[in-house]
Order: structure tokens, then sequence, then C-alpha cells
């Protein structure tokens, strides 16, 4: 096996050390849910906000999200399904509200949410088979701001 080499102040393989983000999750514990890798200025100066879940087989509904709000930063928010026979089944029913309208997910996406715009509650309401979520934006960290109720 040969030997990899790489420039450890910009290849990240390692979670984030005593990441704190908004509770999201619910009451989907960590045996449903895990957390791989977070990037954003404090892991490395400069970079931007990135996140990187997976989400496991369960029939238990999402109970919380995170609130309603904006960011200042454009944001995409990503569900992949992992059926290689057909990579378009998300493999789970996920409810996303994005600028006051509900939709109900079942496809893999990617959500496009610009600076600005009101987006969440965000909801797991069933998940099939595994599912891998992908968030960034263009904030050197994640925040949340004018928070709507």
């Amino acid at each position: 096996m040969s030997e990899i080499s790489y420039n450890s102040k910009y290849i990240i393989t390692q979670p984030k050390k005593d990441l704190v983000v908004p509770q999201w999750g619910g009451n989907l514990s960590d045996t449903r849910s895990t957390r791989m890798m977070y990037l954003d200025s404090e892991v490395r100066k400069g970079a931007f906000y990135v996140e990187c879940v997976w989400f496991w087989p369960t029939q238990e509904e999402d109970t919380s999200s995170p609130d309603p709000h904006t960011h200042d930063f454009d944001e995409v928010i990503g569900f992949f399904g992992t059926d290689k026979e057909n990579l378009n089944d998300l493999g789970a029913k996920i409810e996303l509200w994005i600028d006051n309208e509900k939709n109900i997910i079942t496809e893999t996406f990617l959500a496009f949410i610009p600076a600005g715009i009101v987006h969440c509650p965000l909801k797991i309401l069933s998940i099939e088979k595994p599912v891998f979520h992908f968030a960034t934006g263009q904030g050197v960290n994640y925040t949340g701001t004018g928070q709507k109720s």
C-alpha cells in the first residue's frame, strides 16, 4: 500500500471538536444520525460553513426542527438517497418550509436558499434507507439571523 501525504492545513479528516450548532434532530437519537464532518472558519481560517450528516432508517418522526430563520448568506441544503439502483429515490420523507411554503420531498434534492429567505422548519418524517445530508453556506460560521416564529 502506498503512503498518502497531504498538507494538513487544507485537508480535513476529523469532525470539528466541541462543535456547537443549533440543536437539530429532535427525538432522533445519536443512533439515528451521525454528524460526519463540519467545516467553518474556526476549523480553517477563511473557510465557509459546510456540514455533512448521515441519517439512518427509522419510522420515528422527528418532532423538532430548527426554527424558521434567515441567514445573511446563501445556503444550499441537500439530502441524497443511497439506493444505487435509483439514486433519485431519497428513501425518506422530508418536510422543508421555504419562504413560508411547505414542501414534502421524497426525491434526492438540493435546495438553494438565498440570503434573507425564511426557511424551516425542516422535519424528517420517515427514513427507510440511509440518507446523506449536506449543507453549505457562504458564511464563515453557521448563524441564523432574523429569527421568525
